[in-house]
């Protein structure tokens, strides 16, 4: 089931697990542990086959890798995956966290992990309680998503600034696809900034909630806009898909935007700026840092949190002085700093 990807995959350490009693697939897969222990989130989503997670858990942490290089974090990249039957509540939920809390501990540091998709700061509490290795309980980092978005914004300002020589968002018309905790912050700090925000997602609702005009889930793509941010689950962006869209800039929270790596050559070609998703929602991982290790305040985390506006300018100065995309600079960027890393060790 599991060997084609194994093979596949250039990463150090995949551990798989079946929890029996709750027809979970555990998933932790390390990336890198050469700039530090890798750090990464844990989602739990329903997958159509138990592989499909484990594939999404190495994507994942091959995106951390480069994240935590570009953001010059002292981690590795890494990711884990519960994928489940569905998704359980109650005390069955608080037995599955708690036995997968017995996994990360097992691994003495090597991974250490925060939340990600439907796992919240309550949840980590949880995992907390049998393992020392992780970030965003209630009590420490809490909810990275405040984070996440304010680190978007910044890469948003920063992007408009590229295409459109002006950093300011005044009338610049930004649809938000996906309105979960970090999308509708972001529509809230997008509002307060002046731009005309759209919001789309399959819950009418929850769009509807964070402000801005509702955009039907089908016509995301399809509709006219300065800056698409894609802020829910990733793979969206593809051959299919790219045509469609009616944008200049595509940046936004979601991780693996990109359903291949050849998507980022898609959108170039169709004269559409990316910002690489594991440099512009890199706040979370900023967020969680600065707290729980180096101590910060509000006041220097939000300084931290506008470096990632700086980052990417200088990845879109990068590409075009060597005629490459700007995800294949930051790829360029995170393989020299940890091959300086390596060759460091040896010394």
């Amino acid at each position: 089931m599991f060997e084609d990807l194994l093979r596949q995959w250039d990463g150090e350490e995949a551990v798989i697990r079946f929890d029996e009693p709750s027809g979970a697939w555990m998933f932790v897969c390390v990336h890198s542990t050469a700039l530090g222990p890798a750090g990464g989130g844990t989602r739990m989503r329903v997958y159509d086959r138990p592989a499909d997670g484990l594939a999404d858990a190495m994507r994942l942490s091959q995106a951390m890798t480069v994240k935590m290089a570009v953001a010059n974090a002292d981690r590795g990249g890494g990711k884990a995956v519960l994928a489940v039957p569905e998704l359980p509540t109650g005390d069955a939920r608080r037995t599955l966290l708690l036995r997968y809390g017995e996994l990360v501990a097992s691994l003495g540091g090597t991974y250490r992990t925060a939340g990600d998709m439907n796992i919240s700061p309550a949840d980590l509490d949880v995992v907390r309680e049998r393992c020392p290795w992780v970030y965003g309980t209630t009590g420490a980092g809490g909810n990275s998503g405040r984070g996440t978005a304010i680190g978007v914004l910044s890469g948003i300002r920063a992007s408009v600034e590229q295409v459109f020589g002006s950093a300011d968002l005044g009338g610049r018309t930004v649809l938000v696809q996906g309105a979960g905790s970090v999308g509708h912050d972001l529509a809230l700090f997008l509002a307060a900034e002046g731009a005309e925000v759209l919001v789309s997602d399959v819950d009418e609702e929850r769009a509807a909630v964070a402000g801005g005009a509702v955009v039907a889930a089908g016509d995301a793509f399809t509709t006219k806009c300065d800056v698409y941010a894609p802020c829910a689950v990733g793979g969206t962006l593809n051959a299919d898909s790219i045509p469609q869209l009616r944008c200049r800039i595509v940046a936004g929270s979601a991780n693996n935007q990109l359903a291949t790596p050849e998507d980022a050559q898609r959108l170039h070609d169709r004269g559409i700026l990316y910002a690489p998703d594991y440099v512009i929602n890199a706040g979370g991982v900023i967020q969680l840092l600065g707290l729980e290790d180096h101590g910060w305040d509000e006041h220097e985390l939000d300084r931290n949190l506008a470096t990632i506006g700086d980052t990417l300018r200088q990845l879109f100065r990068t590409a075009d002085a060597g005629g490459i995309t700007p995800a294949a600079a930051a790829e360029r960027v995170a393989a020299e700093r940890i091959a300086a890393r390596r060759a460091a060790a040896r010394a």
